[in-house]
């Protein structure tokens, strides 16, 4: 465990030393025809909104020279006709830049959009092939806020800051190269600003980094307690913990509210300061480009297109700050999303094929060890064989390593040393989905995802038919009080289950294994949140469906596992005894003592 921890702290070092724009270009390789395709656009787009100025001074050169006009000296002499040709100019510059527009926001923002879309599925998907491991050194908003506000704050930038940033550099280059054909003499006083401003921007973009990047942390911590506060809404009611969770929901807004102020106290000096490079460009051509005009140097159109180019050219540069704004907020996210898919996955997918259908259900721990992360192993040198078609069932005291063998089994953990073997198979080596599709899962914790109860019943067996859900409910003893609820087996169940008792979310539970009708089956306290009646309905169900089954069942109330083919007695990661309910009673140990306190008698 210790080399695999050390070996990510290297890639995650190398990962985040590369520039986050680097990252994601190498991520977005497969959209290069549409970002080429939606930059032509933005240029073409911002060379006719250019060519309006030129077109101002061409019609003051015919006002001033008439006959000798630049279109004049193209073969038309006519006034008249001079100014028909600008007209006809005019109108088709005017439609080529709103189509170009329509097709650059249009493109732009689809891309953004797909981008978005697939950069969201591709870092969920890698989310659920992580180690449970993961999720446990990491909050649910703090994901969240990856997954949702991060990518959002991409999106935000392709949308519009990408096109931004593409039509300023045409500006620069048209206009740039534009003043040194019409007026060398003083196209630099013009352009004199510009190297300033870009060194303005790329100064203030190494400032804003570390700004931003703890504005994402911050906000990542702020949703973090929001989604906590929320799924636990019932426990703050019911210790009248509002204000108590209001004054630290405060904190962190607080938090949040600060570093956004550092960031934008630098942001928001960002236009004002490049206004006063822009002044001394603006008014230095108005300046000495009027005395060149007076003199002869220059005529008089030329000036006239100078002093529009120049507003064109400089004030663009003003939105800058607002576009590596954006960028600096969409680094910072991106920066998040790719460290998210950067993550190694450490656990083997396996490539050894296992068919539902031939798997027997003899299951063998061999001298496994197991402890978790920076702890003392839970599971210590420990071995065990489950028969096929058998149940077994394993007890002991909270904390003993009971449930950790069910983690180790689904492979939701790798042992540290030993084997757990399937039907004689490594499960390291079995393909995963293969080896957890095999195993039926009813544990304590019984999630339901909010939709009805016939999706709840059906999840994980999707094609499933109306009569097999009905079907599974009848033995699971749940299709009485479905059928009692509103809307029977379309009734809504809630997030989490919450409009429903915690037996029948239970007995819902134990329906979606029957209908998965798994090999293995694995009962983790099925039966800890009901009453005795709603237990009794239980056992009674779970004596159907474990016949010809191997079961594992875990469990802390010994009536309900006393029927077991063989009961396995576990203390700080070992099994103390072991043998049938009338053996361990006769053998006066633990178990008989834990029989004694439950049954009454002393």
């Amino acid at each position: 465990m210790t080399t695999v921890f050390n070996s990510r702290q290297v890639v995650k070092k190398d990962k985040d030393s590369t520039h986050p724009l680097k990252r994601l270009l190498n991520y977005g390789q497969q959209y290069r025809k549409e970002f080429w395709q939606a930059s032509a656009c933005s240029i073409i787009n911002k060379l006719m909104d250019l060519a309006p100025p030129g077109l101002i001074g061409i019609a003051v050169d015919v006002v001033v020279k008439q006959q000798d006009s630049i279109i004049a000296q193209l073969g038309i002499k006519d006034i008249f006709g001079q100014f028909l040709i600008l007209a006809f100019l005019t109108a088709i510059i005017w439609i080529l830049e709103s189509i170009f527009e329509y097709a650059y926001a249009r493109l732009w923002r689809n891309l953004a959009q797909t981008i978005q879309h697939d950069l969201r599925l591709d870092a969920y998907k890698h989310l659920q092939d992580l180690e449970l491991a993961y999720f446990e050194e990491r909050s649910t908003g703090g994901l969240m806020s990856i997954l949702s506000d991060d990518i959002n704050q991409l999106e935000r930038f392709l949308d519009t800051g990408a096109n931004d940033i593409i039509q300023v550099a045409t500006t620069v280059i048209i206009i740039g190269g534009a003043f040194f054909i019409v007026a060398p003499s003083v196209a630099w006083m013009a352009m004199l600003p510009i190297p300033f401003i870009i060194w303005g921007t790329f100064a203030y973009q190494d400032v804003l980094a570390p700004r931003y990047a703890d504005v994402r942390e911050k906000v990542g911590l702020l949703n973090s307690r929001l989604a906590n506060n929320l799924s636990g809404i019932t426990t703050i009611k019911s210790f009248t913990a509002e204000d108590y969770e209001i004054s630290r929901l405060a904190v962190e807004s607080e938090a949040y509210r600060r570093s956004n102020a550092k960031a934008i106290r630098l942001s928001a000096a960002y236009i004002p300061l490049i206004r006063m490079l822009i002044l001394v460009g603006f008014t230095a051509l108005l300046f000495y480009g009027g005395l060149a005009a007076v003199r002869g140097t220059i005529s008089v159109g030329a000036y006239s297109v100078l002093v529009f180019l120049i507003q064109r050219l400089l004030w663009p540069l003003t939105r800058l700050g607002e576009t590596f704004d954006q960028y600096q907020r969409a680094m910072a996210s991106t920066n998040r999303v790719m460290n998210l898919l950067d993550t190694p996955i450490a656990m083997h997918p396996g490539d050894v094929p296992l068919p539902l259908k031939e798997v027997r259900g003899e299951v063998e721990f061999k001298h496994i060890t197991f402890a978790y992360q920076g702890r003392q192993p839970v599971i210590k040198n420990l071995s065990l064989m489950i028969p096929a078609g058998k149940t077994i069932a394993i007890v002991g005291s909270t904390g003993s390593g009971k449930s950790t063998l069910v983690k180790l089994l689904l492979r939701f953990y790798e042992v540290q040393s030993g084997e757990i073997t399937l039907d004689g198979f490594d499960i390291q080596k079995l393909r995963l989905q293969d080896l957890r599709r095999c195993i039926g899962l009813v544990s304590q914790d019984v999630f339901l995802f909010h939709g009805t109860v016939a999706e709840n019943i059906a999840y994980g067996s999707f094609d499933a038919s109306e009569r097999e859900i009905i079907m599974a409910a009848k033995i699971a003893e749940a299709h009485e009080f479905i059928t009692s609820l509103p809307q029977g087996y379309e009734t809504i169940v809630g997030e989490r289950g919450q409009k429903l008792s915690g037996g029948q979310r239970q007995r819902i539970a134990i329906a979606r294994a029957v209908l998965k009708n798994p090999p293995i089956l694995i009962l983790d306290e099925a039966t800890s949140a009901v009453d005795n009646e709603t237990e009794a309905a239980i056992q009674r169900s779970l004596e159907r469906i474990t016949v010809n089954r191997t079961t594992i069942a875990i469990a802390h109330r010994l009536s309900t596992i006393r029927n077991s083919d063989r009961i396995y007695v576990m203390e700080h990661g070992k099994f103390v005894e072991s043998g049938t309910h009338e053996q361990l009673l006769e053998q006066n140990g633990v178990y008989a003592s834990l029989w004694r306190v439950q049954s009454g008698l002393r």
